[in-house]
């Protein structure tokens, strides 16, 4: 890409991304708010979850998480102190539509025009997603939830609802958060919300989100023509263990068709990835209804893209459905970090890459990357470390022409990390679980730092 500066020459600093680029930090509704039944609030699939037992380690939940519903005007302050231009955050459904539709939470919509109000007036552009697995617990009890098609009604209202609220105010949005993780995690493995098992419950929860990610893409196009629209998909690039073996790269491809081919190819109208895992097509087989291949198309103005690791897969036959699995980092010697992910920044730029060839001119925004640690307060050079490894990774990604447009660190606080509880620490600033109260890590500081100019990627 003409213009730029050669990848190894140090520092880099941030004007070499170029005026246009977003720089964010991210969270989640469930993960931050707390006040899970406050003011009105419905229960969501995670409020049931949490109290099943032996759901989440050592039965933590987001009964009160890191209280952003009380203290999102000290947070947005300290986002203001750090200089950090860009937000992302996510709607509760449940706080806004306590029943998942009918008659909305004046309580609820209020507490979502203060925070973004908060923002506009720090000078930090809101980012908003709107479905980030927080489901109201009235829709999964009354009809299955994602698993049964009365979904694509609810949501859309839902999605109508936020539209009107607050599209004079916000001008990014993001439809959902990785579909894959809330169908494979919570319709399929059973280990987060709402913990059902099972290709009977994953197979039409896939199919309607896919269809709700392009519904609720054209419905605020149409209802904010100058917003800028896109949604989130989980990425891990796939290898095989054995390079040659021939069963571990045909398994290597049934993961990446799963993990990072699922939900954007739809979108993208290319279909399920059939080609590369012909299982899938009991999907449109199954679920699909007349026009179904149309309505699953949608053209985004950006795709957010979140990535943290890689996978390496070795075929087992026993393991059912896919015939393979990953190898843990920890078994292959390598360096991993708090939730057992290899770290291996390089698998953002791969990430990038895969996305970017779809279309060369369609916009990507990496909504999330960081680095998990335990035990932690404000001292994390490996955080520091990861994420400038990182850059240089998304920095490769923009020479090479790959229209990436934005970095979100995730996340901005430590918090509730769904099944994991609060062990895993994200954040780039500490909360003391005790006193809740707040304070900044050293790559909070490199962060503003660098995005003050200050000091470069090393």
């Amino acid at each position: 890409m003409t213009g730029r500066r050669p990848l190894l020459e140090e520092p880099l600093w941030r004007k070499d991304f170029g005026e246009g680029f977003h720089w964010g930090v991210a969270v989640a509704a469930y993960q931050v708010e707390g006040g899970w039944n406050a003011d009105g609030k419905g229960p969501s699939i995670w409020d049931a979850f949490v109290r099943r037992p032996g759901k989440v380690d050592r039965r933590e939940n987001g009964d009160v998480a890191c209280d952003f519903y009380n203290r999102y005007l000290e947070d947005i302050r300290l986002l203001r102190e750090l200089h950090i231009p860009a937000f992302r955050f996510s709607i509760s459904w449940p706080r806004v539509l306590p029943e998942g539709r009918g008659r909305p939470n004046p309580s609820g919509l209020a507490f979502y025009h203060q925070v973004i109000d908060a923002c506009l007036a720090a000078g930090i552009e809101p980012w908003v997603t709107l479905y980030h697995w927080d489901l109201p617990l009235s829709l999964e009890e009354g009809y299955g939830g994602w698993v049964s098609r009365r979904i694509l009604t609810d949501f859309s209202e839902y999605v109508a609802l936020c539209a009107r609220e607050y599209g004079d105010k916000v001008k990014y949005w993001m439809v959902l958060n990785e579909p894959l993780a809330f169908t494979a995690l919570g319709y399929l493995l059973g280990i987060h919300a709402p913990g059902k098992r099972g290709l009977k419950y994953f197979f039409p929860a896939v199919h309607h989100a896919a269809l709700a990610q392009a519904e609720g893409i054209r419905l605020l196009k149409a209802l904010l023509p100058k917003a800028v629209v896109g949604t989130t998909f989980f990425t891990s690039p796939c290898f095989p263990h054995r390079e040659k073996e021939p069963k571990d790269q045909a398994a290597t491809l049934r993961y990446d068709a799963v993990l990072n081919r699922l939900f954007v190819e739809p979108l993208l109208g290319k279909g399920y990835p059939v080609d590369a895992f012909p299982a899938l097509a009991e999907i449109p087989r199954r679920y699909a209804q007349p026009g179904d291949e149309t309505r699953l198309q949608a053209r985004p103005d950006f795709i957010g893209i979140q990535n943290y690791t890689r996978e390496v897969i070795k075929y087992h036959p026993f393991v059912p459905w896919i015939h393979g699995r990953p190898i843990p980092a920890r078994r292959r010697g390598v360096p991993y970090q708090a939730m057992g992910w290899e770290v291996y920044p390089e698998s953002v730029y791969l990430a990038l890459r895969q996305f970017s060839r779809y279309d060369p001119a369609l916009p990507i925004v990496l909504t999330e990357n960081g680095y998990a640690r335990e035990g932690e307060t404000t001292d994390d050079p490996p955080r520091v470390a990861y994420l400038q490894a990182a850059l240089k990774q998304v920095y490769r990604a923009l020479r090479e022409g790959i229209p990436v447009q934005g970095y979100f660190v995730w996340t901005f606080m430590d918090n509730f990390e769904w099944a994991e509880g609060y062990r895993p620490q994200f954040g780039l600033v500490h909360v003391n679980r005790a006193t809740l109260e707040r304070s900044p890590k050293a790559s909070a500081y490199w962060y503003r730092d660098f995005l003050m100019g200050k000091v470069g990627v090393e």
